[in-house]
């Protein structure tokens, strides 16, 4: 681990400033110079660092001991972080802040790739630093890219589902107008007809934006600061969704539901639909489940067809005050090779390899994937700001006053828009 960055104290002594700067020079970047044109050509081991791999099989252990067998020279070590992922952002943060070059590699959640690159915390991606995106699905580039600047490579993506129950709903619905129309099959059923992730936290945030964009609303320019949101395409989506609430389509508890609790739902046979993440498919198919082999998955619905799901999963980038950035430039293309896209594949995180969803093997494997593909080519990426955490609040927040009644569609949106604008200040 790198030290911790220590000023220069005031000058009492030429060799004292002299010992300052020898010791501070080991561990940060701060010469006076701009990072991102510093150490260029640098090579030799590297450090990546990436949020708890929960995945069965290790995926991340499996890149780096990929890659570490065929580089000697240049090894990899991999810095774990905790699995709470504001706790993530946090460390990545207290790191650039201090302009330490421990970190070389970092996976950064989707929306934190704007913020990241405009405090000229991570490289861009272009010059002798680019990257092939041509094989890569066209969301999730756009998920790494700012101002019209690459910044980082789609390391694995992810794309909301809609499950339906096949017992109950022999096709599933396009639109939100199809999927609420059948409510009263749920309601024969005594089951609750649909649910997301409705509790004010980041899942709000998603699914309020999943909406929105459905029906043609946005939330900030390209720009990345001008808000958008308070228009009728915005009002049109959010008032689905309240309206839903209102009427029971959305049972009254959805307001408390996160993933799990919305996943529990599900899978003890107490809902009809299901906003949700691939991940789920494998848990409502497991024995114990009441909902084994009686459920399907698709695209989530939209005004008139398919609609347009929040795009999810980590974008690695290379840190500015990195010390052996050409390494680090090698190991992020190293991450969307076919080879390492495969291992991400096969740990069931989704690829971000366009090619790989039509793989006979892998739908073998996860049969969720070719409404994933489609999820995802219709996907939207969280709005892509610098000010992402204050856009978030200003979304959840007045979304759910809007669903428990506390605000009108009209006034929420127009929060949104208040609180978006407010939101670098």
């Amino acid at each position: 681990m790198a030290l911790k960055f220590v000023p220069r104290a005031t000058m009492v002594a030429a060799s004292i400033a002299l010992l300052t700067a020898s010791f501070a020079s080991g561990c940060s970047s701060d010469n006076g110079g701009n990072p991102l044109d510093e150490n260029l050509t640098g090579r030799g081991p590297i450090t990546y660092v990436e949020g708890k791999d929960t995945t069965e099989t290790g995926v991340v252990k499996q890149l780096i001991d990929r890659w570490n067998a065929a580089h000697p020279d240049e090894q990899v070590t991999f810095k774990e972080q905790s699995a709470d992922a504001n706790q993530q952002r946090d460390d990545l943060a207290e790191h650039f802040q201090a302009k330490q070059d421990g970190y070389d590699v970092v996976a950064l959640d989707v929306p934190w790739t704007a913020e990241f690159a405009a405090k000229g915390w991570i490289q861009p991606l272009k010059d002798s630093f680019a990257i092939d995106t041509a094989p890569l699905l066209a969301p999730t580039v756009a998920s790494a890219t700012y101002n019209g600047t690459l910044y980082a490579a789609p390391r694995n993506t992810n794309g909301g589902l809609l499950y339906y129950r096949t017992d109950l709903v022999p096709e599933p619905p396009r639109t939100w107008t199809e999927m609420l129309a059948q409510c009263q099959i749920a309601r024969d059923n005594n089951i609750g007809c649909y649910a997301g992730q409705l509790a004010p936290y980041e899942g709000l945030t998603v699914n309020t934006s999943e909406v929105i964009n459905a029906f043609g609303g946005s939330f900030v320019g390209a720009d990345g600061k001008t808000p958008t949101v308070n228009s009728p395409e915005s009002k049109a989506g959010l008032k689905v969704l309240v309206d839903a609430y209102k009427n029971g389509d959305i049972p009254k508890e959805a307001i408390t539901f996160k993933e799990g609790e919305s996943a529990s739902a599900f899978e003890s046979g107490k809902l009809l639909f299901l906003r949700n993440w691939p991940y789920l498919y494998g848990q409502a198919n497991a024995d114990g489940s009441a909902v084994k082999d009686k459920f399907g998955v698709a695209p989530l619905p939209g005004n008139t067809g398919v609609g347009a799901s929040t795009l999810g999963g980590y974008n690695a980038a290379i840190s500015a005050f990195s010390k052996n950035k050409a390494t680090a430039a090698d190991f992020v293309r190293y991450l969307i090779s076919e080879e390492a896209q495969q291992i991400i594949a096969a740990g069931a995180l989704p690829s971000v390899r366009a090619s790989l969803y039509d793989d006979p093997a892998l739908i073998a494997k996860m049969p969720y994937l070719p409404a994933l593909k489609e999820s995802i080519a219709s996907a939207v990426p969280r709005p892509v700001t610098p000010f992402y955490p204050a856009v978030s609040k200003a979304i959840q927040d007045n979304a759910y006053a809007a669903l428990n009644g506390t605000k009108s569609v009209d006034d929420a949106v127009a929060g949104m828009q208040k609180g978006i604008e407010t939101a670098g200040s």
